[in-house]
C-alpha cells in the first residue's frame, strides 16, 4: 500500500509541476510535509538542500530521496517512476499536437499565456525557500523574532556576490556551505 501511496503522490507532483523544479517545490512540500506527513519542515529543508547539490533535476532527486527514506530502494524506484511518468506522457502528447497544430495562432497564444504563471510559481518556490532558510518556517507560521541572523548574512553576501561581482554560482554554493559549516562549528 505504501508503494501505491508514494507513486500516487509523486505522480501528482509530476503531473502538476509546470515550470520546472523550483515551481514544483511548493507541490512537493504540500505532499511530503502537509498531506502525508512523511517529513517535518526541517527535514524538508534538508531534502531540498540535498536535491539541489545532487546532479539531476530537483524533482527527481527529491522523489528518489523520499522514496529511499520511506520504503528503501523499491520506494526510490516507485517515486522516481511516479514523478517522471506524467512528464513523459505529456511530452509525447504535446509534441504530437504541436507538430500538427503549431501554425495556429491559438497555440501561440496559449504558450504566451503560460509564461506569467510559470514565473509566479518559480517566485513562490523561491519565496518559500527564503522563508525556510531565514525563519525555518512557512509564511503561515512566520514569527519575525525567529529570524536567523547567520543565514541572513550569508544570503545577503551571496546575493551581492552574484549580482554585483558576477561570481560563479557554483563557487557561491560551495563557499556558502563552507562558511555555514565554519560558523556553526564555532557557535
Amino acid at each position: 500500500m505504501i508503494y501505491l501511496k508514494l507513486f500516487w503522490s509523486f505522480f501528482q507532483i509530476g503531473l502538476f509541476s509546470f515550470g520546472g523544479g523550483y515551481a514544483a517545490v511548493p507541490l512537493i512540500q504540500s505532499q511530503i510535509v502537509e498531506t502525508n506527513q512523511w517529513m517535518s519542515m526541517g527535514q524538508f529543508a534538508d531534502l531540498i538542500t540535498i536535491a539541489e547539490i545532487t546532479p539531476g533535476p530537483i524533482v527527481v532527486n527529491c522523489a528518489t530521496f523520499v522514496g529511499q527514506q520511506i520504503a528503501g530502494l523499491p520506494g526510490a524506484i516507485v517515486c522516481t517512476l511516479g514523478c517522471i511518468l506524467p512528464s513523459a506522457l505529456i511530452v509525447l502528447a504535446l509534441s504530437w499536437m504541436y507538430m500538427k497544430f503549431r501554425n495556429l495562432s491559438i497555440v501561440q497564444g496559449v504558450l504566451i499565456g503560460l509564461r506569467p504563471t510559470i514565473v509566479a510559481m518559480i517566485a513562490s518556490a523561491g519565496f518559500s525557500l527564503l522563508l525556510l532558510a531565514l525563519f525555518n518556517t512557512s509564511l503561515s507560521e512566520l514569527v519575525i523574532s525567529d529570524f536567523r541572523v547567520v543565514e541572513g548574512v550569508i544570503f545577503v553576501a551571496c546575493l551581492v556576490l552574484l549580482r554585483k561581482f558576477k561570481v560563479n554560482p557554483i563557487g557561491i554554493i560551495f563557499g556558502s556551505g563552507i562558511v555555514g559549516i565554519v560558523v556553526y562549528l564555532l557557535l
